[in-house]
């Protein structure tokens, strides 16, 4: 198990299937063109307002030590002020990159401007982000878009000539890429192989209805009793707990039959075949249980990564 399964949306173009690295199908929704730019707008914003807070900051604890270095051109400049200097250049450096790279890394894949509009990164393999994808699709921005500001802020038929109007044209390609496949896909997604989906915040969902014996782990056909330990149920999280409940729901033999092998593989678990659905009732409404109890106390789990 990897991830929910997201309310259905009424644009059926954008519902895609995701297939874990069990081999479960989940649906997914790709997200809409207008919030991944909404979501990058409040990414900007929040990154340029951190800069002139941490400017202010610097400017009030370090006195006319900045003003010396930016003013100072050819001139020597104090120990101190070229310190602040690169220290302003590092903190730039990091804002730049370091932001998308440490937030999409996070358990949640998304940025803060993400997570505002409700949507996060997946890897479309249906694994868990690696840093290599996350590196990729982040570095791949300077091409898709600091690049093309630059370009834009060259007048055509300047120093840059013809040479210049190429590459802005190139880049605007770049820039304009999202709108030439379905998926909505950046450059960097496709080197990537990542894909921006919707990721609505949500409680879990109203439990599903299980029998009494199954609620008390024990087997209505067997009789066997279904008792998880804390080190059993902490495999798993929330977004687990919400495939299983739609795999429960659906009641499809294969597809349980599947959860329930893998299942059984993670926690070191060999009940048998014939008994699937009891087992997993009873891992469903004791991992819920668990999730809940946590969640009154301020701990969540996310997922199984988490």
């Amino acid at each position: 198990m990897n991830a929910a399964a997201p309310a259905l949306s009424p644009d059926n173009t954008r519902q895609r299937q995701l297939i874990t690295p069990e081999g479960i199908a989940v649906p997914v929704i790709i997200a809409s063109r207008g919030s991944r730019l909404g979501a990058l707008v409040l990414d900007f914003a929040i990154v340029f307002l951190a800069l002139v807070a941490i400017q202010l900051f610097l400017f009030l604890i370090a006195g006319g030590l900045l003003d010396e270095a930016v003013q100072a051109a050819e001139e020597s400049i104090s120990g101190a002020a070229e310190f602040l200097f690169i220290l302003l250049v590092l903190i730039i450096f990091l804002a730049r990159y370091a932001y998308f790279l440490v937030m999409e890394l996070g358990p949640r894949g998304a940025t803060f401007g993400k997570r505002i509009v409700g949507i996060r990164v997946a890897a479309r393999g249906g694994g868990r982000l690696t840093p290599e994808a996350v590196i990729a699709r982040n570095l791949l921005r300077d091409i898709e878009l600091f690049m093309p500001l630059v370009f834009l802020s060259m007048a055509p038929g300047g120093d840059s000539g013809n040479a210049g109007i190429a590459g802005l044209i190139w880049f605007l390609i770049f820039m304009a890429f999202p709108f030439f496949n379905k998926d909505a896909l950046r450059a960097g997604d496709v080197i990537a192989g990542t894909w921006v989906v919707e990721a609505p915040r949500t409680k879990l969902a109203d439990a599903i209805s299980v029998t009494a014996a199954a609620s008390r782990g024990t087997s209505e056909i067997t009789g066997m009793r279904y008792d998880f330990g804390e080190d059993e149920l902490s495999v798993y999280g929330e977004r687990e707990l919400q495939t299983l409940e739609r795999m429960l729901r659906d009641a499809d033999p294969d597809a349980l039959s599947a959860v329930h092998a893998t299942i059984c593989k993670k926690i070191g678990w060999d009940p048998g075949a014939g008994d699937e659905r009891a087992f997993l009732e009873a891992f469903y409404s004791q991992l819920r249980a668990r999730l809940e109890g946590n969640m009154r106390f301020g701990k969540r789990k996310a997922d199984k990564f988490s």
